[in-house]
């Protein structure tokens, strides 16, 4: 198996590193391309694998094809490469709002088409993607994809109604807990820490208290009970993020950003 990344960012290197720590692919395996040489040598110094600044060169070698650009740029990459594009390709969207039916009609013709939305953590081997298929991608397809996604973090197979969801709880949130980090680490700092120091004990607490509610199956409303002692400072601290409309902000932020991939 080769696998092919048109567009050589952020999450397809997340992507090849996690390929390559986990000893799915060897880097000679590995293709990339990129309009930018700049890219293009970045990643071939980093990972070792084969680039190019051609994307049908990218599809001629590849079984899987990663289409890492932007979305608004989709259109164009695809009929740049569709006529390279086969019946043994599988053929994998990362971009919000691009969806399985728009795809297909790009690419003209019957192929495999997989759409996914990893996020950012990914960078770290802690990411969360949604994925959701064709009906000409077989079983065994399945497992590879499975493989390709799990090697950067966890994967859930979800029907394709709720991918906007998906890009809302897991796609754009990091940047609403970094938003909280970045908060909870000002308030420290008010309080006389310094803030290298705040960063590192709000980032902590994030990163516990998630590692809580995935390791422990416990309800994130018992989780939180846990902390609130009768009459403590945890209680404090949520009455008064009750009374400024924290979860209300959250729960507008995540409709806001389903509704723009649902026009995207």
């Amino acid at each position: 198996m080769k696998i092919g990344f048109i567009g050589t960012g952020n999450m397809a290197q997340a992507i090849i590193g996690g390929l390559l720590s986990h000893d799915i692919l060897s880097a000679s395996a590995i293709y990339g391309s990129d309009h930018s040489e700049f890219c293009l040598k970045e990643v071939s110094n980093r990972y070792h694998i084969q680039t190019t600044s051609s994307n049908a060169d990218v599809v001629r070698s590849c079984d899987v094809v990663f289409l890492s650009v932007k979305p608004q740029y989709y259109e164009a990459v695809i009929h740049e490469v569709r006529d390279e594009i086969t019946a043994k390709h599988i053929l994998i969207s990362i971009a919000p709002g691009k969806t399985l039916l728009w795809l297909g009609e790009q690419v003209g013709k019957p192929s495999k088409i997989v759409r996914t939305m990893p996020n950012t953590p990914a960078l770290v081997g802690e990411g969360m993607t949604g994925v959701c298929m064709n009906s000409l991608v077989s079983e065994e397809d399945i497992k590879v994809i499975m493989s390709i996604l799990t090697s950067f973090g966890r994967a859930e197979i979800v029907p394709e109604a709720l991918m906007d969801a998906v890009v809302a709880v897991s796609g754009s949130s990091p940047a609403y807990i970094f938003l909280l980090i970045e908060a909870m680490a000002d308030a420290a700092v008010a309080e006389g820490m310094s803030r290298v120091q705040a960063y590192e004990f709000a980032a902590q607490a994030v990163y516990g208290s998630a590692k809580m509610v995935l390791d422990t199956n416990k309800h994130p409303g018992e989780l939180k009970d846990m902390v609130c002692s009768p009459g403590g400072t945890t209680i404090e601290g949520v009455q008064a993020l009750e009374e400024t409309g924290f979860r209300s902000s959250v729960m507008q932020a995540m409709r806001v950003v389903a509704e723009k991939s649902r026009q995207m």
